[in-house]
């Protein structure tokens, strides 16, 4: 059963760390389709988040692509904030119609042309506030939260795109952390136990997509290309969200 998950899993991880993400709604997805205990799927994903998105911040930090003064706010407020949305029950279907109806809002907005858009400039209060937002978000869908402050980085010019995708890497990385912990004071470090010993190869196939990813980002991929990907990408787990929920409405 693990061998199509492995193969899929390094691609996935390839894609994602190419442009900063770390795919854990991606790895939530095809676990949920292999009929993986359910308990055991958030601490699966956010592990292998976490292991694609630090092989990441070390090549982004390596490059210098951090600006530590506009990065270490943003993370240290939605960290919190991520860990207690991990705590937090919700309806699911609720929550994923919300949550891709925005994706695909922001999917759509990245394919607008930014030289024709106005220069949109927050005040920091507000950046922090919404930094705060999407780490609640994150908590609460249990991924790192990067595919919902990417896009409103890019809208906002906070800054070029290989920027944005150094700080995508660092804040799924502290937004993970977060929501394992989450995850494991809520279900029991029982959890870590029976997660590992058995789904360690999907961990080893995304430190080796993840590690390829983060070069093509790095060194490979146009600008335009990485808003692109990264909008294609916004697009696809909007769609995927969207039809999970209503498609029964029409069966």
């Amino acid at each position: 059963m693990l061998g199509w998950l492995i193969a899929l899993f390094a691609s996935v991880a390839l894609i994602y760390a190419s442009v900063g993400f770390g795919g854990g709604s991606t790895y939530t997805a095809l676990l949920a389709v292999a009929g993986i205990d359910y308990q055991l799927i958030p601490v699966i994903s956010l592990l292998c988040n976490i292991i694609v998105v630090t092989g990441g911040c070390i090549r982004f930090a390596n490059a210098r692509l951090y600006s530590w003064r506009a990065v270490l706010p943003l993370i240290a407020i939605s960290a919190p904030f991520a860990f207690v949305g991990g705590l937090v029950p919700v309806k699911e279907a609720v929550f994923m119609m919300l949550l891709g109806a925005a994706l695909l809002a922001s999917s759509m907005a990245l394919f607008l042309p930014l030289n024709r858009l106005p220069d949109w400039r927050l005040p920091v209060p507000v950046l922090l506030g919404l930094s705060a937002t999407v780490g609640l978000l994150a908590g609460l869908s249990g991924i790192g939260g990067g595919i919902f402050m990417a896009p409103l980085l890019h809208l906002t010019r906070w800054a070029d795109a290989r920027r944005i995708a150094a700080f995508a890497s660092l804040y799924i990385l502290v937004n993970s952390v977060s929501g394992v912990a989450g995850q494991l004071i809520k279900g029991g470090a029982d959890y870590l136990s029976q997660a590992i010993p058995v789904y360690w190869p999907l961990m080893a196939a995304v430190f080796i997509g993840g590690q390829a990813g983060s070069i093509l980002g790095l060194k490979i991929l146009p600008v335009k290309y990485l808003r692109w990907v990264t909008a294609l990408l916004v697009g696809y787990v909007a769609i995927r969200l969207l039809w999970t929920e209503f498609a029964p409405v029409f069966a």
